[in-house]
Formats: C-alpha cells, structure tokens, sequence
C-alpha cells in the first residue's frame, strides 16, 4: 500500500530526473551514451547488410542474428534519444500518453531479444544434436513460427502494461526518478494499493526472461551432454566454439538482471543512481556488444567485414 498525504491527479506531463543525484554530471554521461548510441547503429546495421547482401549467409543461425539486430536497433532507438535530450537539453517533460507508449515498448523489445535468444539456443542444440537434419528442422517456415511466437508471447504478456498504468489515478508526485518511463517507476510514485501491479510486474520477468533463462540452461545442459560424449578433444573444441559467440551475449544480456534479482533477495540496497545506471545497462550494452561480438568470434562475419575495407588483401 502506498499513502499519500497530498496527492496529484493522473498528470499530463511528466518530469524524468534521469539519474538523480548525479544530474550535475548528465552532460558527462551524455558522451558514452552517445557513443554507444552510434556503435549500437552502426554495427547492428553492418550485420543487416552482410546478412542481406551474403547469400551464404542466409541461413538459421544468420537469420536469427538479424531479428536480433532489428530488435536490437529498435530497443536503442526508443531509449537513447530521449536520455540525450535530458542530457544534453533539459528536456525531461513527457506526456502520459508517450511515457504509457514508451513504457510499453521498452520492455516489448527487451523481452523480444530475450526470445530470439532463446531460439538461438535452440538452433545451437539442432546444430549440436541432429547436424545432418539442421537445415530440415530449422527451415524457414520454422523460423517464421519462433519469431511468430516470440512476438505472440511479447504482445500477450506486455499488452497490460499501458492498461494498468493508465488506471492510475493519483500520484506522489509526477517526478519519474528515471532517464525513461519505467513501468514500475511510474507505479512506485503511484498513491493507493499497488500490490496487483508488483505482482503483475514480477510475473512478467518469470514468463519471460525466468521462462527463457530455464531452457537456454536446459538447451545448453544437454549440448555440454552431448559435446563431452564425442570422443575426440578437436571435434569437442570445434562444436563448443560454435556455440561461444552464443554464450557470450546471454552472459551479457542476463546478467544485469540476475544481479539486480539477487541483491533485492538478499536485501542489498542499491543507492538510486546506481540502480538506474545498471537499469540502462539491461538496454545499452548487449545492442552495442552484440554485433562486435558475431564479428569477431564468426568466421564468415570476420571475413565479409574484412573485405569491406579496401586496404584488406586475402
């Protein structure tokens, strides 16, 4: 329950703080921002390119990179420009109806990539498991129903979000101690019985990335499983490499969330600026350093970008 000694009615505006306490610095943050900001594009649609212009590259595993760059470029896209505009400009005021729009796809997004991840797994376990059936398995009808079901899933568990937000009458105040509109951000400065909406919030992290994380440990369990029966040292190191890349990104996609997850079970509270800076990590990092990441560690991305540059001799 969340009392309210004075309270507002459901603004037309609100004001994001960005990082609180550190607002004195905005303009210094702005400079990695940005630069992550021009990577993330960059590199994300380098990896577009490659992938459309490479007929070799049109298979399971490429494909599946790509729905993870368009992801990837619409979650950057609808997070860094308005945490510029703070930085750079002051301009923290949002409507109710942008921050329900931005509070609803941000997540949307996240939760997307957590998906594509997951099929990932997946097509590393096919890959690892029934080689000689991969391209049957994985064929493009496949394809076409992972990513209709991981848009189906993202839409059923994220469509209340804006409803729920929207149903909130009054407020503490209408300073958002965000650099975005945060569902549970705008519901902690909500007045009255917020219980419903804690609940709904942690139901849609297990249904999502709890969901997820299970059965890319299940995928990975049984590929090790399997990896460690081959008898010969070379072909374990050779199938395990195809799989790192892989591994990286879902190292660096979850682990944000797992520590922010086990530092409120173990009670450790995190000063507020500190939390959002993590917070934005969940949305600046993984964009950026997955297309580094599928650059350098596979063989055919290295290749392709390599010849991108003139000066490069075969």
């Amino acid at each position: 329950m969340s009392s309210c000694n004075s309270s507002i009615p459901q603004p037309s505006i609100f004001i994001l703080a960005g990082i609180p306490g550190l607002q004195f610095s905005h303009v210094w943050f702005s400079v990695p921002f940005s630069l992550v900001f021009i990577v993330t594009v960059v590199g994300n649609v380098t990896i577009l390119y490659i992938i459309r212009e490479e007929k070799s590259l049109h298979e399971p595993m490429f494909l599946l990179l790509a729905m993870l760059s368009v992801v990837d470029l619409s979650l950057v896209s609808v997070t860094v420009p308005r945490m510029l505009a703070i930085f750079w400009i002051d301009a923290k005021e949002i409507s109710f109806n942008a921050c329900l729009t931005q509070m609803f796809l941000i997540p949307c997004f996240y939760v997307m990539e957590s998906g594509i991840l997951l099929a990932m797994a997946f097509d590393r376990f096919v890959a690892i498991w029934n080689p000689l059936r991969y391209t049957t398995i994985l064929d493009n009808n496949m394809l076409l129903r992972m990513a209709l079901a991981v848009l189906a899933r993202t839409v059923a568990v994220l469509t209340p979000v804006p409803i729920l937000a929207e149903r909130l009458e009054s407020f503490q105040t209408h300073v958002i101690a965000y650099s975005y509109c945060a569902y549970m951000a705008v519901v902690m400065i909500a007045c009255g019985d917020i219980s419903s909406h804690i609940f709904y919030g942690l139901m849609v992290i297990v249904a999502s990335v709890g969901f997820d994380l299970f059965f890319i440990s299940l995928s990975y369990g049984m590929i090790l499983h399997a990896v460690f029966r081959i008898p010969s040292w070379e072909a374990r190191g050779k199938a395990l490499s195809t799989c790192g890349s892989h591994l990286c990104i879902i190292a660096l996609f979850y682990s944000p969330v797992v520590f922010s997850v086990l530092a409120q079970i173990i009670g450790y509270h995190m000063a507020p600026h500190l939390q959002i800076i993590i917070d934005n990590l969940y949305f600046l990092v993984p964009p950026m350093v997955n297309p580094l990441i599928y650059g350098a560690r596979t063989k055919q991305m290295k290749e392709r970008v390599l010849r991108m540059f003139p000066c490069h001799k075969d």
